[in-house]
């Protein structure tokens, strides 16, 4: 009887946390609330930041800081057009700069976001900046560390750990919360998502950019170049991310509906 009690609430549970992704529509379950999503992920931010190197180029800084602030402004602009407005209050949008060899950026939930220096010799201009920075909003929009943390409820405890989480055992969400995001994993702070959200944030990025009238189109050039970069790169079955032949292909898919929200 206990067992099929659980089996229900979890079901009811499940049915009640779905959402869909803005602009893709893909149906996902998120079963931690958006406070206690901001509230571990801020904490790992502010202490990443703590130990961080900022950089000291300032052109280069404020560039980050220039773009990114213009395709958050055109996120805002699309959440508020399409009865999403309530979402912005989920963001803090802050873009940094830090001193890393590694080609990479990161985004915490809240808007919180990373580019390493590293990067920075693949981008031309701002419109290629542009396609790191609209792929890291899109990951904030669309929730996907709190999707992630959910599937790993999920696989981790079922029915007794959807009752803690409900419950608000705020203690539940942070252990889960460290193995999706925190110092000391891996791969440094953000552990690298699905290849699934990976697309999607691909997919959602070109369209802010061009949201905030940076043409999508440089998003091959730029990721032609990192293919170039790379010396060696692990098969795609075994790496969480898309091969980057396998990413421009599906670049090249989704522009023709990016294009359609490109503001010259």
């Amino acid at each position: 009887m206990k067992k099929l009690a659980g089996f229900f609430i979890a079901t009811i549970l499940l049915l009640s946390s779905c959402s869909s992704v803005p602009l893709t529509g893909r149906k996902q379950i998120l079963l931690v609330s958006d406070q206690e999503v901001l509230t571990s992920s801020l904490t790992q931010y502010g202490d990443f930041m703590k130990t961080a190197a900022k950089s000291t180029n300032k052109a280069q800084t404020d560039m980050v800081v220039r773009v990114g602030k213009k395709i958050a402004a055109a996120t805002e602009s699309y959440l508020k057009a399409n009865g999403m407005e309530s979402e912005i209050k989920n963001f803090s949008w802050e873009f940094n700069l830090v001193k890393s060899d590694e080609a990479n950026a990161f985004c915490m939930p809240g808007g919180k976001i990373v580019v390493y220096e590293g990067i920075l010799p693949y981008i031309a201009n701002d419109t290629e900046l542009a396609v790191v920075l609209g792929h890291e909003v899109a990951h904030a929009v669309a929730k996907h560390a709190n999707e992630r943390m959910s599937q790993q409820l999920l696989a981790q405890g079922g029915s007794a750990i959807l009752g803690q989480v409900v419950g608000g055992a705020s203690a539940t969400v942070q252990t889960v919360a460290g193995t999706v995001y925190g110092l000391g994993a891996e791969y440094a702070v953000m552990l690298p998502f699905s290849r699934k959200h990976e697309y999607e944030a691909d997919h959602m990025g070109l369209i802010f950019m061009g949201m905030a009238g940076y043409d999508p189109r440089a998003s091959i050039s730029f990721w032609t170049k990192m293919a170039q970069g790379k010396t060696s790169a692990p098969p795609e079955i075994m790496s969480t991310h898309p091969s980057d032949a396998n990413r421009i292909a599906e670049l090249e898919k989704y522009m023709p509906d990016a294009l359609r929200y490109y503001k010259k």
